[in-house]
C-alpha cells in the first residue's frame, strides 16, 4: 500500500511522527532514484502522477492555545503564539534523535496537534545521486535532466527564518524550524564536498582550527582514546577512512599515513561515541570566508557547540608567545556578514562556554589564580579580512585602542557571529603565536619551538571544555540566542 496521500495524518507520539516522516522520505527518494535510473537507461520519463510523489515530507504542529501559555526556562521546544507551524524534513531517520528532542517537550508541555504528510516542495534529483557515477557515460546532460526531473532551486534554499526576514504577523503557516529540507540538503552536500567525509559522521561538539598542526594532535589524541579506556569507539578521517577500537596501534598508524587529506579544502576528523556525543575537528584554513562557509553548512546539523581553537597575534606588550586569549567580545572588521548581521550588533559572551573554557584551562595547565592569569587573558578579539592589516597600522590604531583589543585573527569574530545568527553556542580560545606590533614575529626556529610546546596543550583545553559542557545541555542552549519571533525547534 502506498504511503502517499494528500491528507496529513495525526501523530500521537513523537516516535510515531518521526517514523512516518522517515517512511515518506524513503518512499519519495527511492521512487525518484528509480525513475532517474530508468530514464538514464531507457529514456522513459516519469508521468505527472509519479512526479508528484517526488516531494519532501512535511511536519506540522498546530498550537491550540488554551488558557495561559505554559512557562518554561527552556530556550527551545516551546511555542509562544497560537497557529500552525510547519517545516519540510529531509533524512528524518538520520535526524531522528534531534527531532525527538524537539517534539517530546512540545507534545508534553503544550496543547498541540502534530501531523505528518506530503509537502508541495520537490526533492531535487541531485540530492538522491550518491556518487555521480549514475550519470557518467549516460549521454544525458544536467540540463536535460533538469527539464525532466525536479532540480535545485536556490531561491528555495534561504536563511530567511534565521535572519528574521519572515513577517510573523501575516505568515501562515509559521516556520517550525530554522532550516527547511531544501536548505538542509544543500548544506549536507556541501559538507561532503568540503570536509571529505559523509555528513553523518559529524559530531555535535565541534572544534574549528586554522592550522594543520592541531589536526596532528587531534589524531594523536584520538589514537590514545581508542587504545586506552575512554568513551570513544572509532575515528573517521577524510575520505571516510575508519579506525576502530580494537585495531592494533600499528594498523591504525598505517591507515593514518595513507589518508590523502589534502584533496579536501576543509578536511574534518570525527572522534565518535556510541551515544552520538563525540567530537569533530575541522581544519577550516585561514580567513573569514572559509569560516562563514563551513559554519553555514554545519549549522543545519544543529550542533551543541562550536569552538574556535587557533592562533592569533597578541596586541599587548604584557603578552608572551604561547599565552592564551579567551574572547569575551569581538570587534568584527571581516565585513562578510555585515548585510545580515551589522557589526554594531553585540555578540554576547555565553557564560556556560566561558566558564567551561576557563575551567578547562585550569585543569589542563595545572595552573590557577595569578599563575593562570599570567597566561590566560580575557578580552576583545579583533577579526580582520586582511592578513596584512599591519600595513594600515596608523589608520587602524585608534579603533583598536578604543576597543581594548588584546588579540587579532581572521576567523573568530566570523565564527562567533555565525553562532549568534544561527543559534549555535560558540566560544573562542586562541593562542598567541606572534606579536606583530612588538617585533616578535614568526621566525622559522622560534615558530617550530612554539608549535611543539603549545599546540597539544591548547587542543586538550578545547576538548576538556567540550566535555564539561556536555553535562549542561539545557543551560548551554541559552535564551540569549533566541529572538522575539523564534521557531519552536532549536
Amino acid at each position: 500500500m502506498s504511503l502517499f496521500s494528500d491528507d496529513f495524518i495525526v501523530a500521537n507520539t513523537p516516535e510515531e511522527a518521526v517514523d512516518r516522516l522517515a517512511a515518506l522520505h524513503l518512499q519519495a527518494t527511492t521512487g525518484l532514484s528509480q525513475a532517474l535510473k530508468r530514464y538514464l537507461k531507457e529514456r522513459i520519463k516519469p508521468d505527472a502522477e509519479e512526479q508528484s510523489r517526488f516531494r519532501y515530507p512535511e511536519l506540522r504542529l498546530i498550537y491550540l492555545c488554551q488558557g495561559e501559555v505554559p512557562t518554561t526556562v527552556r530556550a527551545y521546544a516551546k511555542v509562544q503564539v497560537p497557529g500552525t507551524y510547519s517545516v519540510t524534513v529531509t533524512h528524518p531517520a538520520a535526524f531522528r534523535k534531534y527531532l525527538l528532542e524537539q517534539l517530546g517537550p512540545l507534545m508534553n508541555d503544550f496543547t498541540v496537534r502534530v501531523e505528518v504528510g506530503i509537502s508541495q516542495q520537490n526533492i531535487p534529483y541531485p540530492y538522491v545521486v550518491e556518487q555521480g557515477d549514475e550519470l557518467a557515460g549516460s549521454g544525458v546532460t544536467a540540463g536535460e535532466l533538469a527539464r525532466v526531473f525536479p532540480s535545485t532551486d536556490l531561491s528555495a534554499a534561504t536563511d530567511g527564518t534565521a535572519d528574521g526576514l519572515y513577517d510573523w504577523e501575516n505568515t501562515d503557516p509559521l516556520p517550525l524550524a530554522l532550516f527547511d529540507a531544501a536548505r538542509v540538503d544543500f548544506s549536507l552536500r556541501r559538507l561532503v564536498h568540503y570536509t571529505g567525509s559523509d555528513w553523518r559522521h559529524v559530531q555535535p561538539w565541534i572544534l574549528l582550527t586554522n592550522y594543520h598542526r592541531y589536526v596532528d594532535q587531534f589524531i594523536r589524541h584520538g589514537l590514545d582514546m581508542l587504545v586506552g579506556e575512554s568513551r570513544f569507539t572509532r575515528m573517521v578521517l577524510p575520505g571516510n577512512v575508519v579506525i576502530e577500537r580494537g585495531m592494533a596501534e600499528g594498523e591504525m598508524q598505517a591507515i593514518i599515513e595513507n589518508v590523502i587529506w589534502h584533496r579536501y579544502q576543509m578536511p574534518a576528523y570525527h572522534l565518535q561515541t556510541a551515544d552520538g556525543h563525540g567530537i569533530t575537528l575541522v581544519n577550516i584554513g585561514v580567513g573569514p570566508s572559509n569560516a562563514k562557509n563551513i559554519t553555514d553548512h554545519l549549522a543545519v546539523l544543529r550542533p551543541h557547540c562550536w569552538l574556535m581553537i587557533g592562533h592569533c597575534g597578541g596586541l599587548r606588550q604584557s603578552q608572551t608567545i604561547g599565552d592564551y586569549v579567551l574572547a569575551h567580545a569581538y570587534m568584527r572588521r571581516d565585513g562578510i556578514l555585515d548585510r545580515v548581521l551589522p557589526p554594531h550588533i553585540p555578540l554576547p559572551a555565553l557564560a556556560e562556554v566561558q566558564q567551561a573554557l576557563q575551567e578547562a584551562a585550569k585543569q589542563v595547565t595545572g595552573e590557577q589564580g595569578d599563575e593562570l592569569k599570567k597566561r590566560l587573558r580575557t578580552g576583545t578579539v579583533l577579526t580582520y579580512d586582511d592578513r596584512n592589516w599591519e600595513l594600515r597600522w596608523a589608520q587602524e590604531r585608534p579603533l583598536i585602542n578604543l576597543s581594548r583589543a588584546v588579540a587579532v585573527d581572521m576567523e573568530s569574530g566570523t565564527i562567533a557571529a555565525q553562532g549568534y545568527r544561527l543559534r549555535v553556542p560558540y566560544g573562542t580560545l586562541l593562542c598567541v603565536s606572534d606579536k606583530p606590533l612588538h617585533s616578535e614575529i614568526k621566525l622559522p626556529g622560534a615558530a617550530g619551538a612554539f608549535y611543539e610546546r603549545a599546540v597539544t596543550q591548547h587542543l586538550h583545553i578545547g576538548i576538556a571544555a567540550l566535555e564539561l559542557m556536555r553535562n549542561q545541555l539545557n543551560s548551554l542552549h541559552s535564551r540569549k540566542l533566541r529572538s522575539f519571533d523564534e521557531p519552536p525547534f532549536r
